[in-house]
């Protein structure tokens, strides 16, 4: 009995030896905006695990905003540090996508077989394309919205059950709310920093930033003259003052300003700020054309940039997941994105009771059919042509030039700075 028993024991060692364990496959994924993201990602990646022990998520040092992540991932490809995925923002998916970085996830898709049985609609699908090719899955999607202080609106005769449908209805209140006196500004219209807000009045109108062909600047034609007339025409009536990013942000939550217009990403900060200082409500962002008007996606994708095939399949496992239903159901409580997802939007097991608890979410939920994607400029100066357009909003804001003129100067210099044919 003691030989058998040595026998054993023997054959149990030589079999742990020679039989190889269950292969574990470990993920390097990148993101930025840790102050944003973090605690989504760590929540994500802690429920992938627990259903997918085989694959290992680990995290490599965080971006602090979307263009340090993207001046990260150009330096880092084709090298050993070149994470396996990475969250970029759907603006420079084709400054990555022109120098054949990401993965074409098409593939994956078509072997998948039910992607709109997951809630990946084709027009969900869409936001995370560069001409044609499926470059990541929309992770964080949002589109612009209306904030306004119901206390404010009640005090200038306004109704706030029923608040504005057009921009001339907008004008014509936040005009009365600047007549308050006391510091009370009309409106908070975020314009600074990129050209999304420029593009919600641009694509609101049925405008597009460039000819189908992109060899000719469009933004400044009929449709781009009447959404740049919005901006001029707040200014003029004395609605919307030269505020800062940070200054705008600390007047409205402070009770001073009756509208903002900015992302529906900023929600659950705008409401742990106001707080109970005021009634704070949402809309939906009035378009110049109301039945064919647009509006411009922001957020990020989920992006695979491995080459290595068994890792690839595994990436592909994690994307789904985290643009999927459950990922949805994480980030949008925890910012007030709007749902990439479809199924999470509609099920109750994700986020279908959130919306019924929590209305100030809904405004922005309700626009996801006119969402279409942020437009990404060719070439790679495609952060100056962002800039030179912001520069001459600036000079609209500041009534240092009209909005025509400015339209016209920051279309010869983007002409300048696309690529040559």
């Amino acid at each position: 009995m003691k030989f058998i028993r040595h026998a054993l024991a023997a054959m149990a060692v030589s079999a742990a030896i020679t039989l190889p364990a269950h292969a574990e496959t470990t993920l390097t994924v990148h993101y930025p905006m840790p102050g944003f993201f973090k605690d989504v990602m760590d929540n994500i990646s802690k429920k992938f695990m627990e259903e997918n022990p085989d694959i290992k998520i680990q995290f490599a040092n965080p971006s602090a905003t979307y263009e340090e992540g993207i001046q990260t991932i150009m330096r880092q490809a084709g090298t050993a540090e070149m994470p396996d995925i990475t969250f970029i923002g759907l603006n420079r998916l084709r400054m990555v996508n022109e120098r054949d970085i990401p993965v074409d996830l098409a593939p994956f898709i078509a072997s998948d077989g039910n992607m709109a049985e997951q809630g990946f609609s084709d027009n969900i699908l869409k936001l995370a394309q560069v001409n044609g090719k499926q470059v990541g899955l929309a992770f964080a999607t949002s589109n612009p919205i209306m904030y306004y202080n119901a206390d404010l609106v009640r005090k200038a005769g306004g109704d706030p059950e029923n608040p504005p449908k057009t921009w001339d209805e907008v004008l014509e209140l936040a005009t009365k709310i600047k007549a308050l006196g006391d510091g009370v500004e009309g409106i908070d219209f975020r314009w600074q920093g990129d050209d999304w807000m420029f593009s919600a009045l641009l694509f609101g109108a049925g405008g597009t930033m460039l000819s189908p062909d992109e060899k000719t600047v469009a933004f400044n034609d009929e449709h781009g003259k009447k959404a740049v007339a919005v901006l001029e025409n707040m200014v003029k009536a004395g609605a919307l003052p030269v505020f800062t990013k940070q200054a705008g942000e600390q007047a409205f939550v402070a009770g001073k300003v009756g509208f903002a217009f900015q992302t529906t990403g900023a929600l659950r900060n705008t409401i742990k700020s106001v707080g109970d200082k005021f009634d704070l409500r949402t809309s939906k962002i009035p378009l110049i054309d109301a039945a064919n008007g647009k509006l411009p996606t922001g957020g990020n994708a989920v992006v695979i940039l491995t080459r290595d095939a068994e890792k690839q399949k595994a990436a592909w496992t994690f994307a789904k997941f985290a643009a999927g239903p459950y990922g949805a159901s994480v980030v949008v409580p925890g910012t007030g994105y709007v749902p990439n997802n479809e199924l999470a939007a509609k099920s109750a097991e994700y986020l279908g009771d959130f919306y019924k608890e929590n209305p100030l979410f809904v405004a922005g939920l309700s626009q996801m059919d006119r969402m279409i994607p942020w437009y990404s400029f060719p070439g790679s100066n495609g952060v100056k042509v962002t800039q030179t357009i912001v520069e001459n909003l600036s000079r609209v804001v500041e009534q240092q030039a009209t909005g025509e003129e400015a339209l016209d100067d920051a279309a010869k210099e983007v002409k300048r700075l696309l690529p040559r044919s």
